[in-house]
């Protein structure tokens, strides 16, 4: 019986480096498919914390707005990298890349979600910037396409959390090892693209930042947990546990 999330390919033996060319490839190298695993994976993990963050101040708005929307803005730069690192797998899978073709794609379920999440992603991150830019007197139409958004975003992100967790966290570590041989060239620029995502996402929250300020006021006459969160949260426990069996197989 395989795991939904236990996705991995089949993948040849021999050294992280092999080239495709040396075992009839196009001199596609096998290190290239690893280095971009550790990018998104690395991307993915920072994303994971500041999603966490950006969860639980939205339960606490009426306190933690400014935080809210500060950490709003910095993830969505950081997306924009693993939404790279994605596409990049994405187009040389299907422009028949040899080493990406052995590596294999997702699942087919993690497949079908993936356009799903990615969609439902961008829309909550930017109507959720657009509501900053707008204030709370042009916000008729951002907020209920926020909110509905939220509520579809939290089980498809669940799924996918529980689908990639593991060996995200596996991927993180391996690049981190002192032994060569878990090593992939490029761990440097790995953490330096990373690095710079949450540069420039830093320097654009402190350029919207004051648009906090308005929705600060407005907030106050809100509940302390905002009832999309709640149904969100719920929404997302039951379609875990509705999978469950889909991902015992």
């Amino acid at each position: 019986m395989k795991a939904l999330n236990d996705n991995e390919s089949v993948r040849p033996s021999g050294p992280t480096g092999m080239v495709d060319g040396e075992n009839g490839g196009k001199g596609e190298s096998r290190s290239g498919v690893v280095g971009n695993e550790r990018l998104t994976a690395l991307a993915g993990a920072v994303l994971l914390v500041l999603i966490l963050v950006e969860i639980v101040s939205a339960a606490y708005l009426h306190a933690l707005l400014p935080i809210h929307v500060f950490v709003g803005v910095l993830l969505a730069c950081l997306l924009v990298v693993k939404l790279g690192s994605t596409g990049y797998r994405f187009v040389r899978y299907y422009t028949r890349s040899p080493a990406y073709v052995r590596s294999g794609p997702p699942r087919l379920p993690l497949r079908v979600l993936a356009p799903l999440l990615l969609v439902a992603t961008l829309v909550v991150v930017g109507s959720g910037i657009g509501l900053v830019v707008a204030g709370p007197a042009q916000s008729s139409l951002l907020r209920p396409l926020h909110s509905i958004s939220v509520l579809f975003w939290l089980s498809l992100i669940a799924i996918h959390v529980v689908a990639y967790l593991w060996r995200t966290l596996r991927w993180v570590a391996d690049d981190w090892r002192k032994h060569p041989a878990e090593q992939a060239p490029g761990r440097g620029f790995r953490l330096g693209v990373n690095l710079g995502a949450l540069l420039v996402g830093v320097v654009a929250a402190l350029l919207l930042f004051p648009g906090a300020a308005p929705w600060v006021v407005w907030i106050q006459r809100g509940q302390d947990i905002p009832g999309t969160l709640i149904e969100g949260l719920i929404l997302a426990i039951v379609v875990l546990l509705v999978t469950r069996p889909f991902r015992c197989r």
